[in-house]
């Protein structure tokens, strides 16, 4: 079965709501699957259920991020419909019980995993991304607020920071020339140095059984998943929105950064502390 753990909550009771609800859906098909050899009611009955919910739920989502004028509406809608798209194309194959199985069980596998990733990489952002412009502090300040008590950690995420701030720079830079090969370069970085970091941190949290791993690795990769897709190619044909998009894309990367270390990453220095782990050593 899928947990639904409070690493998933947004802090959005609606919206926590019904990812919960559409945990409890996917469970109960798996319930049904396991009890029942002929799957391709209960794949008909899943696919119409989750149909309605996921686009009621979407709708929800959406009407909440344009109130609180939410800047990553416009990719949520886009990944809504992808979703959507990927759900309304399925086709159960019934030319056996075992191939329906099967065919169900990939389905619910596509269904779990997106939602793990979607919830960890954009919902976990909701209402909680200022524009840079906006903040009465430095931003991209390693401060006290982001420290896990963790050395190794600590050090690690104080580069992750550096980079993201040497590529903001870098974008207000008006008269340097090529800076966007520049800002390719440090992109390629940030995605390797993260890569780098995150294995650190997860054997860190296999060496002391860490509870919450599982978590933070679906975090992590979803992460990750969103540094690959950064294509900035497409740079050429945005012309004057092109200063926008890269500001965009800054903000959410330390965005989810700041929420993902305040959020997740400081219950690993606390358990660290409260079951007497050394963490200078570790």
């Amino acid at each position: 079965m899928y947990q639904f753990t409070d690493d998933y909550l947004l802090g959005v009771e609606e919206l926590d709501n019904e990812h919960r609800r559409l945990f409890q859906m996917i469970n109960e098909a798996i319930t049904l699957s396991d009890q029942t050899e002929d799957v391709t009611r209960v794949a008909q009955n899943l696919l119409l259920n989750v149909k309605d919910y996921v686009n009621t739920h979407f709708a929800h989502e959406e009407a909440y991020m344009e109130k609180i004028q939410d800047p990553e509406l416009p990719l949520q809608k886009k990944q809504h419909a992808a979703f959507a798209e990927k759900i309304n194309g399925f086709s159960l194959d019934t030319s056996s019980p075992e191939a329906a199985k099967a065919s169900l069980n990939k389905l619910l596998g596509h269904l779990v995993r997106w939602l793990y990733n979607h919830i960890l990489s954009s919902d976990m952002l909701i209402g909680k991304m200022k524009p840079l412009e906006e903040a009465n502090d430095d931003p991209f300040a390693f401060t006290a607020k982001f420290m896990t008590g963790v050395p190794l950690i600590d050090n690690e995420h104080r580069r992750l920071f550096e980079i993201i701030k040497a590529t903001n720079d870098l974008i207000h830079e008006q008269f340097l020339y090529d800076k966007y090969d520049e800002i390719m370069r440090l992109l390629s970085e940030l995605r390797d140095y993260t890569e780098f970091h995150f294995k650190d941190e997860e054997q860190l949290m296999t060496r002391i059984n860490y509870p919450g791993l599982d978590a933070q690795k679906r975090a992590h990769t979803s992460f990750v998943e969103r540094l690959v897709e950064i294509d900035l190619s497409e740079l050429d044909d945005m012309d004057d929105n092109q200063q926008e998009y890269l500001l965009d894309l800054v903000d959410y990367l330390l965005s989810w950064l700041q929420n993902h270390i305040i959020g997740t990453d400081k219950k690993v220095g606390e358990f660290m502390r409260e079951n007497n782990i050394d963490v200078k050593n570790a």
